[in-house]
């Protein structure tokens, strides 16, 4: 009788470390991921480029630099709809930290000196039309932000942001998975450079998913997609009836940008 509830106990207590095991095994996954938050600033021609320019230069990338907050993305809005327009990718570990940025910017003295011409415009002559935010989660298989080896140079590159939306959440879970069964593979033998992919948490035209490519130039990037998709291997997963495209994918966003001068990716 004793050796069977010592044999009972025993079980019971490595069931629950394997559990306990297995629930910090997700947690220390879940860790990596980084979260993303997008800005989109809608503006007009004329004053206003210079001054988010110059704001985000001097005033925002500095900031988030002491809050241990990099690398962040800074881009012109090159090729695509409602020019003109600044792109910014910020990292951060938490939502929180993301979610609460405006907020503790507010915060900061030395910020709100160097950003004061910016952030202390006027209606009559506004620093920006709107601001657009989206927040994401980066995917399991490409957990962190990864920039192009020319960003620490400063040399030339530009990038691809892609967003594709799915017409239900299944699909677009089916997406998702269509990326970590060997696309990120594809990508980059074909000569494509991803940076980041993102599955979106907060933001419009839900569910879909953004993801970065960067490339020397135009013409790296056609040479790359034409690699791309003539990979038999993608070709064969794009095949799979469960990854057919007009099931999964209702649009698609392409947008071709330029770094600031100040971008750290």
């Amino acid at each position: 009788m004793k050796r069977r509830q010592f044999l009972a106990a025993s079980l019971a207590t490595s069931a629950v470390a394997i559990v306990g095991n297995s629930v910090a095994a997700q947690a220390q996954t879940a860790s990596k991921r980084e979260f993303y938050q997008i800005r989109r600033y809608n503006l007009m021609s004329g004053p206003q480029g210079k001054l988010t320019e110059d704001y985000i230069a001097n005033a925002l990338i500095p900031t988030l630099g002491r809050m241990n907050i990099g690398p962040v993305g800074a881009f012109r809005l090159d090729i695509g709809p409602e020019t003109p327009q600044f792109y910014l990718l910020i990292p951060g570990s938490s939502t929180d930290a993301l979610a609460m940025l405006d907020l503790q910017l507010a915060k900061d003295e030395e910020f709100l000196k160097s950003a004061a011409p910016y952030w202390n415009a006027t209606a009559a002559a506004p620093a920006f039309q709107r601001i657009e935010t989206s927040l994401l989660i980066a995917f399991e298989g490409w957990p962190k932000i990864t920039p192009p080896a020319t960003a620490a140079t400063k040399g030339k590159r530009i990038f691809q942001l892609r967003t594709y939306e799915s017409p239900s959440n299944f699909e677009h879970i089916r997406k998702v998975e269509m990326f970590h069964k060997g696309e990120f593979d594809y990508f980059q033998r074909a000569g494509c450079h991803p940076v980041f992919f993102g599955d979106t948490l907060i933001g419009p035209r839900m569910p879909c998913l953004t993801y970065m490519l960067s490339f020397a130039d135009s013409a790296e990037l056609d040479a790359g997609w034409a690699k791309f998709r003539a990979d038999l291997d993608w070709k064969k997963l794009s095949a799979d009836p469960r990854y057919a495209f007009d099931p999964i994918v209702s649009n698609i966003s392409n947008l071709v940008l330029s770094p600031l001068s100040c971008s750290q990716v």
